[in-house]
């Protein structure tokens, strides 16, 4: 995670378009904890990159919105928590990017329905001259 982000197929953010925010975690820890800014947020502005196209910037921003951030505050240590939240923010805009399966069809389509039903006419019909004529 030195010197940017790989999404797969060929795009790169440069880790200048990631702004990285540190602040101090939550949780136990005592005055380590209260002294020592560990916490870490990355935050990719997706319109404000140079490094994706318009249509994947629209991908982006349907799924995930304009400000795509990523927190880390999971080690004691600041660097650690870096490369973690780098790889959330990773995996975040890889997915985003991934494209949706296309959705198969599980109902039967207005015509194989009609096909079906006038079927069931056409034997309804055939049953109905078989039977006796009734003298009413």
């Amino acid at each position: 995670m030195s010197d940017g982000l790989h999404l797969g197929a060929g795009t790169f953010v440069p880790i200048e378009e990631v702004q990285m925010r540190a602040s101090r975690s939550g949780g136990p820890g005592g005055q380590h904890a209260n002294k020592t800014a560990s916490r870490i947020e990355a935050i990719f502005d997706v319109r404000a990159s140079q490094a994706l196209t318009p249509e994947q910037q629209d991908r982006i921003c349907a799924r995930l919105g304009a400000h795509v951030t990523a927190v880390a505050q999971d080690t004691r240590g600041q660097a650690r928590n870096r490369a973690i939240a780098l790889e959330r923010l990773r995996l975040r805009l890889t997915d985003a990017l991934a494209p949706r399966k296309s959705r198969r069809a599980t109902r039967p389509g207005r015509g194989a329905r009609e096909r079906r039903l006038e079927g069931k006419r056409r034997q309804s019909q055939r049953k109905q001259l078989r039977r006796k004529p009734s003298d009413y």
